[in-house]
């Protein structure tokens, strides 16, 4: 039995849309929870252990016990890890920010213009930056 589009108005089509969104942010709310407990450092193993088993087999209400417990840890362990991560790629850039195809052809111009070097020197330089 084919279902024409016409059997199918556009109040139910909103309906499904919003099911299934509804849908998707419960298995988002659900896996930021499952991967929050096993982010804990001040949790032992036996009690991220029953959380997972409380969030899989009773997953409406592990979940939501879990963000009314636990919210506030979340949130700060979430901003210490973009924090960390933050830092981690500002010293990168820190250490490393210097040694790029760009930083040497600068640095080649700049001995260029000061005449340390001649033109087919420079070329050179950023032939090897660019390769």
């Amino acid at each position: 039995m084919v279902i024409a589009a016409t059997n199918y108005p556009f109040l139910e089509i909103f309906w499904t849309i919003l099911i299934f969104s509804a849908w998707v942010v419960w298995i988002w709310m659900a896996v930021t929870v499952l991967v929050d407990i096993f982010r804990r450092h001040d949790l032992s193993g036996w009690g991220k252990a029953a959380w997972t088993v409380f969030v899989v087999a009773l997953p409406f209400l592990g979940v939501i016990v879990y963000l009314l417990g636990h919210s506030e840890g979340m949130a700060e362990r979430s901003n210490k890890e973009t924090e960390a991560a933050y830092s981690q790629f500002d010293d990168h850039v820190r250490t490393n920010g210097g040694n790029g195809a760009a930083s040497e052809i600068t640095k080649g111009k700049q001995l260029l213009d000061s005449g340390a070097i001649n033109q087919a020197e420079f070329e050179a330089i950023k032939a090897k930056a660019m390769a």
